[in-house]
C-alpha cells in the first residue's frame, strides 16, 4: 500500500521543536531560522488539521496529538540516520563482498587472490560461494562472477574471458591396458560429466564434433561442480569435459593433461564476466578489483580476454 506522508522538512521541524520545546533551539540544531521553523510546523498542522503545539507567552507545550507522535517521529528520524549511516559504511567500507560460482572460485579465482590481497592489505575480502542469480542493487555483494551467454542488464559488464572445451585426465591414463592416445579411446574409459547449463559444453557435443557416433556421450557419473569432475580426473576416475581456463594450473603442473591434440577442443560461446553497479564502478575497493581481476584475466589467457 502507498505511504502518504507531509513533507519531511515539516516532520523534521516539528520532531525537533516537539524534542527541545523550542522552535529557536530546533532552529539552531538544523540550522535554519526560527521562522522557518515556526512556518514548517504551522505548514504540518494545516496539512493534519490537528494542533500540535500550545503556543503560550514564553513557552511551548505539546498538545496530547503532539505529545502522541514525539516517539514514534523521534524513533523513525533515527532509524532514517542508521540507514543512511549503513548505506555510506557500505560504500566506505574496505570490505569488498565477492559473489561467484563455487567452482570458478575455488579453482581459478582463489589460487590468485593472495596477489590482490597483498597488493591491497587495505581491502578485506569476502567471498559468496554460489550460482544463484544476485541482484547487486538489493544484496549484500559488491561484485559477482559469472559464467553465462552475456547480455547482463542494469550494471555494469567486463568480459574477463572465453575458454576451450577440453578432455582433461590424470596422466596416469595415458598408460595401462588402454591408454589414451585417440579420441575413440574413451571407449574404454568412463566420461566425467558437468551438468552445465550450457549444452555445447556437453560430451555429446563434443563427441559428434571429433566424428565419434558410436560412443554413448551420457554414461559416466554426472557432476553439478566442476570442482568436483575435476577431482574425480585427479584422482584417474575417468576423463572430465572442462573449460581449459579452469584447470590452467593442473595442466601447468602436470597433474592433469590433455591426452589428445588441443585441435579437438571446441570454443564455446559462453564466457566469464565481471558484474558491478554502475554507480559504484569508482568506489576504491572495487575498481581496484576490477582492474587487478582484468590483469589476471589477461595474464592467464590472452587470445581470449578480449572482448568479442
Amino acid at each position: 500500500m502507498t505511504r502518504l506522508f507531509p513533507p519531511l522538512n515539516a516532520l523534521r521541524a516539528f520532531e525537533s521543536a516537539a524534542r527541545h520545546l523550542s522552535f529557536t533551539k530546533a532552529a539552531e540544531e538544523l540550522n535554519v531560522t526560527p521562522g522557518a521553523i515556526s512556518h514548517q510546523v504551522k505548514t504540518l498542522e494545516e496539512l493534519l488539521d490537528v494542533p500540535l503545539f500550545r503556543r503560550l507567552t514564553r513557552a511551548l507545550r505539546l498538545t496530547e496529538a503532539g505529545q502522541a507522535a514525539l516517539p514514534a517521529l523521534s524513533q523513525g528520524f533515527d532509524k532514517l540516520a542508521e540507514g543512511i549511516e549503513q548505506m555510506r559504511a557500505h560504500c566506505e567500507s574496505g570490505v569488498l563482498t565477492i559473489s561467484v560460482s563455487p567452482s570458478f572460485g575455488a579453482m581459478w579465482l582463489m589460487p590468485r587472490l593472495e596477489h590482490f590481497r597483498i597488493q591491497h592489505p587495505d581491502i578485506e575480502i569476502r567471498i559468496d560461494g554460489t550460482d544463484r542469480l544476485v541482484n547487486l542493487a538489493r544484496d549484500a555483494a559488491d561484485v559477482a562472477l559469472r559464467y553465462g551467454p552475456g547480455g547482463y542488464s542494469g550494471v555494469r559488464v567486463d568480459r574477463l574471458f572465453g575458454h576451450l572445451n577440453t578432455p582433461v585426465c590424470s596422466p596416469a591414463l595415458l598408460s595401462g591396458e588402454h591408454p589414451l592416445r585417440r579420441p575413440e579411446d574413451l571407449r574404454h574409459h568412463t566420461l566425467l560429466h558437468i551438468d552445465w547449463n550450457n549444452a555445447e559444453a556437453s560430451w555429446r557435443m563434443w563427441l559428434l564434433a571429433a566424428g565419434l557416433h558410436d560412443i554413448n556421450p551420457t554414461r559416466g557419473p554426472h557432476f553439478s561442480m566442476g570442482a568436483m569432475a575435476v577431482q574425480a580426473a585427479l584422482d584417474g576416475q575417468g576423463v572430465a569435459l572442462v573449460g581449459d581456463i579452469l584447470v590452467t594450473d593442473d595442466l601447468a603442473a602436470g597433474r592433469l593433461v590433455r591426452p589428445f591434440d588441443l585441435t579437438l577442443s571446441t570454443p564455446l560461446t559462453f564466457s566469464y564476466y565481471l558484474l558491478s553497479m554502475k554507480d559504484s564502478t569508482e568506489q576504491p575497493k572495487i575498481k581496484a578489483f576490477r582492474d587487478w581481476l582484468l590483469e589476471e584475466a589477461r595474464a592467464s589467457h590472452p587470445e581470449t580476454s578480449e572482448a568479442p
